[in-house]
């Protein structure tokens, strides 16, 4: 990964391994969760993310087999020394932050009816063999599958495999499937997921931020504002000074148009409007730059977790010519949002010469704008089952 850790390696806005864990321990079915992982920088930079349902995080061990029964022994500790039999223990590795709901249901459903479970998805493509850099023959697929995870026991059945195979004799296990086999116990197939894509190279991480981003709800908030022209000159207009043109008169600069994206931004993320947000006995210095409200603004947002998709904005008046500063206002405002000026759309009208805007008394503006959450999740993601599962993730 080039020299990242891969766990903090960011997805929409936070690390990899917060996605990851939000996504197991997210359904009802899940109960509780522990996080294998050494203590360290890593741990430190994550762990006021930790979702609620993390009840430990503990060190793993030299290889994967080691790991995942330091964190089934930590669940044992949550849950006073010891864990029903038949208590189904769901295994998850940490670089999978795309797992749905729906797997997960289905894979712990699995092992509850069948003892052990692990999804798999066909391989899609051609497999041949090659030898000393020499390409052979085709491997029929017919029979091959790909692994994924969560893989899930009943506890009873790891303890099993636990104590059939010691620690240092569990490191040719590439997961709890061979492990589990190795007992003589049946692993019950269930069908993968092929979204549910690892990361393990830089690009996977573009891959997934893709899949997160096509997921994120999507909202869609409205804004206009109206400020008729007062004395003097110096026209803020789209975060931009308009020299020659008259002022517009408000509590701050009167900018129309920043003051219209404001308050569709606030509207789409259901977080009030300007006015309750900066009342007119707020504060703010009378002549204040709007562009310093949008920045709040958009920091209200990110700490609701959206982001800006787009903007559409039209301004209303008959002075001044607007032509000649379109381009700069469409700038602005992209730098402001922190989005590209393909994603904001600026329109000058003249309001067929009707009212304040069409007498040339004022100035007004119209804005539509998207913003995307950042979670990846909607609202039914998640099924609604008793907690009766646990999870070690890794």
């Amino acid at each position: 990964m080039g020299g990242i850790d891969k766990r903090l390696a960011p997805l929409g806005g936070r690390p990899l391994l917060i996605r990851t864990l939000e996504a197991i321990a997210g359904p009802p079915v899940v109960a509780q969760v522990v996080l294998v992982m050494d203590s360290g920088p890593a741990l430190e930079a994550i762990r006021a993310q930790l979702p609620a349902k993390v009840a430990a995080v503990v060190a793993g061990g030299p290889h994967r087999g080691a790991s995942v029964e330091a964190g089934f022994r930590a669940l044992e500790a949550v849950h006073g020394g010891t864990i029903d039999e038949d208590r189904v223990v769901l295994i998850h590795d940490g670089a999978r932050p795309l797992v749905s709901a729906q797997l997960i249901e289905v894979v712990a459903t699995g092992a509850a009816e069948h003892g052990a479970a692990i999804p798999l998805v066909a391989v899609a493509d051609t497999v041949r063999r090659v030898r000393d850099g020499v390409v052979g023959d085709i491997v029929d697929r017919t029979d091959l599958m790909a692994a994924q995870t969560p893989q899930a026991a009943r506890a009873g059945l790891l303890k099993r495999a636990f104590r059939a195979f010691p620690s240092s004799g569990r490191d040719r296990f590439t997961d709890e499937a061979a492990l589990l086999m190795a007992c003589t116990i049946r692993v019950h197939p269930v069908p993968g997921d092929p979204v549910n894509l690892k990361v393990t190279l830089p690009d996977d991480l573009a891959r997934v931020d893709a899949v997160l981003a096509s997921r994120a709800p999507v909202r869609v908030g409205h804004g206009v504002d109206t400020h008729p022209f007062g004395p003097g000159e110096g026209l803020r207009l789209g975060g931009i000074e308009i020299p020659g043109a008259p002022r517009l008169h408000g509590h701050s600069d009167g900018d129309v148009a920043l003051h219209a994206i404001a308050d569709a931004l606030l509207g789409a993320a259901a977080l009030g409007d300007l006015g309750r947000l900066f009342p007119a006995d707020h504060r703010t210095p009378r002549g204040a730059d709007s562009s310093t409200l949008v920045e709040v603004v958009i920091g209200r947002l990110a700490e609701a977790g959206w982001d800006v998709d787009g903007v559409d904005l039209t301004i209303t008046g008959v002075r001044p010519h607007l032509g000649p500063h379109l381009d700069a206002i469409q700038a602005r405002i992209a730098a402001l949002l922190g989005i590209p000026t393909w994603a904001v759309g600026v329109k000058a009208s003249t309001g067929n010469l009707e009212g304040g805007p069409g007498a040339g008394r004022s100035m007004a503006a119209s804005a539509t704008v998207t913003v995307r959450s950042r979670s990846g999740l909607s609202a039914g993601d998640h099924s609604t089952e008793r907690a009766d599962r646990e999870a070690v993730a890794s």
